[in-house]
């Protein structure tokens, strides 16, 4: 029972890094100077949201298999308080880290339009901290002796790189327009 824990564990792991790099890509997508429009954005949008819940369950798998499989000893506390395992303290840490991100980013998504948008904002942009974070986790603690996980996780790696970098490197489709309005005299 506790190797298929620990099994459980590193698949899960591994699928929820998967699926954060794809909501962190539609994150960007939607966020960036190019977003879509229309009826595509609602669908881009939408599927955002979906993957997001999806990746929670499966975030919430690979932290109640982590502190009940017992080959490794990681409790509770360690899955809610960062640096606090006695295994592996800092990419644990970094783990249970990304969780609380990702927890404060959910909250903060479930109260949009109950919290001021610069609250909801601010918050959101600490996914561009959970990612890599999460990221570094995998790398370190789930990883080292299977090639294929190895692999998947450098290729979220990047393609979230990726998608960051055409996020903040977009340019506004109309820049041209902008610059000469402002250079423009008002009078």
């Amino acid at each position: 029972m506790n190797e298929a824990l620990w099994y459980l564990s590193r698949g899960t792991g591994v699928a929820s890094m998967a699926l954060l790099t794809a909501v962190v890509v539609l994150g960007a997508v939607t966020a960036g100077r190019r977003r879509p429009h229309g009826e595509s954005a609602t669908v881009v949008m939408a599927v955002h949201r979906w993957l997001s819940l999806g990746m929670l369950a499966f975030v919430t798998a690979h932290v109640a298999t982590a502190v009940a499989e017992t080959y490794v000893s990681i409790d509770a506390v360690s899955a809610l308080v960062p640096f606090t395992s006695g295994y592996e303290r800092l990419w644990v840490g970094l783990g249970t880290l990304a969780v609380d991100l990702l927890v404060a980013v959910a909250a903060t998504s479930w109260l949009r339009h109950r919290i001021p948008e610069r609250a909801w904002r601010a918050v959101h942009w600490a996914g561009y901290a959970l990612w890599p974070t999460a990221l570094v986790h995998g790398l370190a603690m789930g990883t080292s002796d299977q090639p294929l996980l190895r692999f998947v996780t450098i290729g979220c790696g990047a393609v979230g790189a990726g998608a960051v970098a055409w996020r903040l490197l977009a340019r506004q489709p109309d820049r041209d327009q902008r610059a000469a309005a402002l250079e423009g005299s008002w009078t």
